[in-house]
């Protein structure tokens, strides 16, 4: 079980804040949350909100060393796959 203040000190964020902090627009986020490519997301009360923590270990994922990096293909691919 979690520690309750663990719990207690999650931030989240709704889609247009998250989408500032990933640098992309909301929208893009929508379409990724659509289509399941995109950050860990939470429906609390009818909202659509994102734990920071999550938003960082999304764009992680997405992390490469160069061009030639074998992510850095699949990281692009992911971002076109639904346009």
């Amino acid at each position: 079980m979690l520690d309750r203040p663990a719990q207690l000190a999650t931030r989240y964020v709704r889609t247009p804040e998250a989408a500032r902090l990933l640098g992309i627009s909301p929208r893009t986020l929508e379409k990724y949350r659509c289509h399941g490519n995109g950050p860990t997301f939470r429906k609390l009360g009818g909202r659509v909100v994102y734990a920071i923590g999550d938003l960082e270990a999304w764009a992680d994922q997405a992390a490469c060393s160069s061009t030639s990096d074998p992510r850095y293909l699949e990281a692009r691919a992911a971002g076109n796959a639904h346009r």
